[in-house]
């Protein structure tokens, strides 16, 4: 990143706790909550790879394109899903900002070094104006869908599973979900930023 290496680091433990709880959510017994938690683990772990500061991982290109193929594979899935379910749009787009970040990096891999660089740029600036826009609207949105959320809870109403009501396992809390997407969603303005 543009600061020290220190911002890198929390970039990368942010996005690896999220594809950590995203792998958990996929034990749901939810169908439609496991797809969409494999889809959010795979961005997850990409966005924390990609983000290694590039004094620990300075890949070479074909691990760009590489990380091109797999989101760009990742976008069309989520193209394929997106007609049944509208949230998968927001995969695509993610997994398309995904795979535009991995082109540029294949086209300037020493702006990795910096995250970025002041001068030439990798990718079109009318793209990257767009992708930030999205994803910080998507930000906005989703921090206010997250404040008023109530939480499930037993039929005792303590949710400590005293009363014989149903307890939500980690893999169904609809909040933390949310927050997971939410914190995706910022490191995601955080590393089109330094493109």
């Amino acid at each position: 990143m543009h600061g020290p290496a220190q911002a890198g680091w929390l970039l990368v433990a942010l996005c690896a706790a999220t594809g950590s709880y995203c792998l958990l959510r996929m034990r749901s017994r939810v169908e439609a909550q496991r797809r969409a938690a494999g889809g959010e683990a795979l961005m997850g772990f990409g966005m924390a790879l990609m983000a290694l500061p590039a004094a620990v991982l300075a890949p070479p290109r074909w691990a760009w394109l590489g990380y091109a193929a797999v989101f760009g594979a990742a976008a069309l899935r989520a193209l394929w899903a997106a007609r049944l379910n509208r949230h998968h749009l927001h995969h695509l787009v993610g997994a398309g900002a995904m795979a535009y970040m991995a082109v540029a990096m294949t086209a300037t891999p020493a702006a990795h070094a910096g995250h970025g660089g002041g001068g030439g740029g990798g990718g079109a600036p009318v793209l990257t104006g767009v992708l930030l826009l999205y994803f910080a609207g998507y930000v906005l949105w989703s921090g206010a869908r997250l404040l008023p959320v109530p939480t499930l809870a037993t039929a005792d109403g303590g949710g400590s599973g005293g009363g014989g009501g149903a307890v939500t396992g980690w893999a169904d809390r609809t909040e933390l979900a949310m927050a997971c997407r939410l914190a995706m969603g910022m490191a995601m303005i955080a590393m089109l930023l330094t493109l």
